[in-house]
């Protein structure tokens, strides 16, 4: 009785069996899975701590103190210079100018965008290369060796440019030879002599030098010579480049001693067109327009003066444009010349009408003197108040001569007697006898001025430009 229930239960096992092995093969990663997530929640509750073998999996980072270890960065102090307490460390240099931004002559400076480079020999960073190849480095290195500190003179503001990285190059050679390369962008000052402005030339220059490391310390040298500046194809809007030239000198300052310098010198010839056609041939035109009042009749007072006006006004305007966008300097400019003598030839064409005026009002005062007078009636009778048939103008007495009258037909009608002996002539002045002809014909004055005018502004225009151009 008791075998029956034994082999029941071994039956029953020996089925169930098979089913088991079945489960653990169909799910093998299930315990993986849960030792994952056991492992996660174990790094929440630790506050996020990172595991250590993470790090070693970033390549970059793992390159990166790979090179330290190869140079040797830990084992040396870089604050201190190479060669410390020995000779200055020679320091050459070349640049490549990219581009030139803009010229301001209000604020007087230039904006410029360069490749500038350093060789120098540091024995600290010389790693053994069987292939002997450099090595590249970005600016991640930079901040942990020595490198010269460069800065440029008279400059206003700078910057490295820094999309989509620091452009910012380490180059290291197997025998410890280095080229460091950053591309800056830096304003810097230019002393601009504008006493021939727009027909000027300018000379600016922008200068390099150590802040820190006297000529003691370090030397600063043109790596090529003449050849270790380069230049793009550079093209402005108001200048035309003349001459890129690098040159070297000494700059003493009396706390801290004598600096070796560096010169970049470049010269900028202004282009004339842009001003001749916003300002030498508006001034021009308003000129020529002053003396278009010379051929209207002197008795048009109204568009006479409304011209003169005009053409005053529209001179004072672009003498003003043109003051607007210069800075304010002390001396005279060449612009200045010119613009200011136009303004003369047109505001001496509104005296020349007002003297035209002036004589003719004159002239017609002393021929109304002169003109016989009449009593009411006659009067009456010329200004057409009475008809001819309504009126006998015989009947009028004629006017009775005056003495003057009298005096002239005497002296016409008498023979011009010699002079007496012991009388003196007297010689009349020329120049007062045309001044008062011209003042009794006051027309002839704007016909003189149709040429004088027109000779005297061309011969202004032939000096000018012979002293400028």
């Amino acid at each position: 009785m008791r075998v029956a229930p034994l082999a029941l239960r071994l039956m029953c096992l020996a089925w169930l069996w098979p089913l088991t092995q079945l489960n653990s093969s169909h799910f093998p990663n299930k315990r993986r899975h849960k030792d994952m997530y056991v492992g996660e929640n174990t790094k929440q509750k630790q506050g996020g701590r990172v595991d250590l073998k993470m790090k070693k999996l970033d390549s970059t980072k793992s390159l990166l103190i790979k090179s330290e270890q190869l140079l040797r960065i830990e084992d040396h102090d870089f604050a201190m210079r190479p060669g410390f307490g020995g000779s200055a460390i020679p320091v050459g240099i070349d640049v490549q100018v990219e581009s030139i931004d803009s010229i301001s002559e209000v604020n007087m400076d230039f904006t410029m965008t360069l490749y500038l480079r350093h060789y120098w020999q540091d024995d600290r960073l010389a790693f053994p290369s069987s292939n002997n190849k450099s090595r590249t480095f970005d600016a991640r290195l930079v901040k942990k060796i020595w490198v010269p500190d460069v800065f440029f003179v008279h400059s206003k503001r700078s910057f490295i440019h820094d999309t989509t990285m620091e452009n910012i190059m380490l180059r290291v050679y197997p025998d410890g030879n280095i080229l460091y390369s950053v591309r800056i962008t830096v304003t810097a000052l230019c002393s601009m002599d504008f006493s021939s402005f727009p027909l000027d030339t300018q000379n600016c220059s922008l200068e390099l030098e150590s802040y820190a490391y006297n000529e003691n310390d370090l030397m600063l040298y043109w790596k090529n010579g003449n050849d270790s500046l380069r230049t793009d194809e550079i093209v402005l809007s108001q200048f035309f480049i003349e001459d890129f030239q690098p040159s070297f000198g000494l700059a003493f300052y009396s706390s801290t001693g004598w600096y070796n310098r560096l010169y970049i010198n470049f010269i900028l010839r202004r282009h004339i067109f842009f001003f001749m056609l916003q300002t030498y041939f508006p001034t021009m035109l308003m000129v020529m327009l002053s003396w278009v009042s010379f051929w209207i009749d002197r008795r048009a007072v109204p568009a006479r003066v409304s011209l003169g006006i005009t053409t005053v006004l529209t001179m004072s305007t672009i003498i003003t444009g043109v003051s607007a966008s210069m800075p304010q300097v002390s001396y005279v400019k060449a612009v200045d010349i010119y613009l200011w003598a136009s303004f003369l030839f047109v505001f001496l064409s509104v005296i020349e009408y007002a003297a035209v005026n002036y004589f003719t009002t004159v002239e017609e005062m002393k021929k109304v003197k002169g003109m016989p007078t009449f009593n009411a009636t006659q009067a009456m009778v010329f200004d057409g108040c009475f008809h001819d048939n309504e009126i006998d103008l015989t009947s009028f007495p004629e006017v009775s001569s005056t003495p003057n009258t009298e005096r002239n037909t005497q002296s016409r009608n008498s023979t011009v007697s010699a002079p007496t002996e012991g009388t003196r002539l007297r010689r009349k002045n020329p120049l007062k006898q045309n001044l008062s002809f011209i003042m009794s014909n006051s027309y002839m004055i704007d016909s003189y001025s149709r040429v004088i005018f027109p000779l005297a502004y061309l011969l202004f225009n032939i000096i000018y430009w012979s002293m400028y151009a």
